[in-house]
């Protein structure tokens, strides 16, 4: 490995995902923009590992290609020992809901629809009979203490009530890791500090991995491993 970052907490952990020289550039004019330089990066099971950087270093792109949303113009990236790059669209889609949930700032809930529908719909792919699906919604918005909601729609709850929502919609299929992007920068400090407490717990309870890109240094310092993606690399913090 190169001196970007320790790329494993523990060298007997399971391998959730594992990214090899990941390069990414955008042809500019008569110049190659590039974002991303031959950046290595695992993700150990359990883990929690924070992405730190500026705007503009790079940090959205390198979710879309750990999630094969975005494909990298040269490098290989796994999920669960999968390569996305040899999976069609269909595959990939049914890979990444199967083992990957996602968490934004924005929490992308459906309106129209109950929280108990808003998680469950992630596990509508499966063939699993619709009497499970909602037994297993319903016991993880339990599990983020929204038990008493379940029938609410996204515009009946507090901001912080949506954002457990969402976390609740991606683990509901239980994954082996989830992607997070700036999960409390739309929170005030009080209810980002009940997120960030429900995180730790929910990753404690259930041993799935969180990759968190924050701006907020008090969850990044929560987490095991900080990076710094600069200069298209990530390096410890």
């Amino acid at each position: 490995m190169s001196d970007q970052a320790s790329v494993t907490r523990n060298s007997s952990a399971e391998v959730v995902l594992s990214a090899r020289s990941i390069r990414k550039s955008y042809a500019e004019a008569a110049h190659e923009l590039v974002v991303l330089d031959q950046l290595d990066f695992e993700v150990c099971a359990g883990e929690r590992i924070a992405i730190v950087g500026s705007s503009g270093s790079g940090k959205s792109t390198l979710l879309n290609i750990l999630s094969g949303l975005d494909d990298p113009t040269d490098g290989r990236v796994e999920l669960t020992g999968e390569a996305l790059a040899g999976l069609n669209e269909n595959k990939r889609a049914a890979l990444r809901n199967r083992c990957m949930g996602f968490v934004y700032q924005f929490h992308h809930l459906l309106a129209e629809f109950s929280a108990l529908e808003n998680v469950a719909m992630p596990l509508l792919l499966s063939k699993q009979p619709l009497k499970e699906i909602e037994a297993k919604a319903r016991t993880i918005l339990e599990r983020v203490g929204l038990g008493q909601r379940l029938e609410h729609k996204p515009a009946q709850l507090s901001g912080g009530e949506r954002q457990r929502v969402a976390i609740a919609r991606a683990l509901v299929t239980t994954p082996a890791m989830v992607l997070m992007d700036e999960p409390t920068g739309n929170l005030d400090r009080h209810t980002a500090e009940e997120i960030q407490a429900l995180m730790l717990e929910l990753n404690r309870d259930l041993g799935i991995a969180f990759v968190v890109v924050t701006h907020d240094l008090e969850l990044a310092q929560r987490m095991d491993r900080v990076l710094k993606l600069e200069d298209g690399c990530l390096r410890p913090f």
